[in-house]
């Protein structure tokens, strides 16, 4: 079956759901949007398990809605427009989802809700969800997050999922006058966040990592678990941009390593490591385990995110793990 008779057969098949009040069916045909929904609500919240829910919520609404469908607009089209309407709803309750300027002079602005998106939980099929790696990489997702909700609704639907400008206004209840604005507005945020970085987001783009990021993620893990400090030091650009989430730091390489030893990393009874290389956001990543003294097993520790330019380390972004059931992770090696 072809893309575009699927999503006949889907309409289809939603609609005698919604008139027969059949759940089974309801949610058969709905969850083969998850992953795409889950995806996009993450672009607005920056949060997984917050993505979660409204993904949940999205569908809720939907089936309290399902009468109001009447195929006038593709399936997939009035679940993202409730999907965008429900995130709306969570950060106007919300004060604590707008990002907090850092403590460091010129730094910026950081996001201390963000959480890694596991590359597993994207769309199997690339085609069904833009989900190239520029538009799911934490940078990317950071700096959505300094655009207002609504002009950041307007932004994800207008330049990552591509829709015209008519689309989205309808969606947003807005004119479409004010959707144009609104995305004019958000272009100028962008590439002031983003400077220096690609902000072709809709042009194909790769979703592998190069032999370079994976060579890199080697050196990393195999420097962490033999304590290779000055090994470790040699992978970092000297103006790394580092940052340790949900706290917040930015520094350069070298106070990032000292800062480290500092706090007891690498030291007797905080160094022995095994780690295991993952990818999230499309991005590089090594998960560190911990083994302390008197314990026999390693314990989940952290999520190192790399954003690797030109073999060098260019920013690491760590998640604190410790202690939660984070991506499906085992939590002991």
């Amino acid at each position: 079956m072809t893309d575009a008779s699927q999503l006949g057969a889907d309409k289809a098949a939603f609609i005698a759901a919604a008139r027969s009040h059949d759940t089974a069916q309801f949610a058969k045909i709905t969850e083969r949007y998850r992953r795409e929904l889950q995806v996009h609500c993450y672009r607005m919240l920056a949060n997984y398990e917050d993505a979660q829910d409204m993904t949940q919520e999205t569908f809720l609404r939907a089936w309290n809605k399902r009468e109001t469908f009447k195929g006038h607009a593709a399936l997939r089209t009035w679940l993202y427009r409730i999907a965008t309407n429900a995130c709306l709803d969570f950060l106007e309750k919300r004060n604590d989802r707008t990002p907090v300027p850092a403590e460091l002079p010129d730094a910026g602005s950081e996001v201390r809700y963000l959480q890694p998106y596991p590359d597993r939980m994207l769309p199997e099929d690339p085609q069904e969800a833009v989900v190239a790696r520029e538009t799911i990489e934490l940078a990317f997702i950071v700096a959505v997050q300094h655009l207002p909700p609504r002009q950041r609704a307007v932004f994800i639907l207008r330049d990552v999922l591509g829709w015209p400008a008519s689309k989205a206004a309808d969606a947003l209840e807005l004119t479409v006058a004010s959707v144009t604005s609104a995305l004019q507005r958000a272009r100028v945020t962008m590439r002031e966040q983003l400077s220096g970085r690609r902000l072709d987001w809709r042009s194909p783009a790769t979703h592998e990592l190069s032999n370079d990021e994976r060579g890199v993620v080697k050196s990393y893990i195999d420097a962490h678990e033999r304590n290779d400090l000055d090994g470790l030091t040699a992978l970092l650009r000297d103006d790394l941009r580092f940052a340790m989430l949900p706290d917040t730091l930015i520094v350069t390489a070298e106070d990032a390593v000292d800062g480290w030893v500092s706090g007891g990393l690498f030291q007797r009874g905080r160094d022995d490591w095994r780690c295991v290389a993952t990818t999230v956001n499309r991005m590089p990543a090594a998960v560190l385990y911990l083994r302390t003294p008197g314990d026999p097993e390693y314990r989940l520790f952290n999520i190192a995110v790399l954003h690797i330019v030109d073999g060098k380390i260019a920013e690491l972004t760590g998640f604190d793990a410790t202690d939660k059931p984070w991506l499906s992770l085992p939590a002991t090696l």
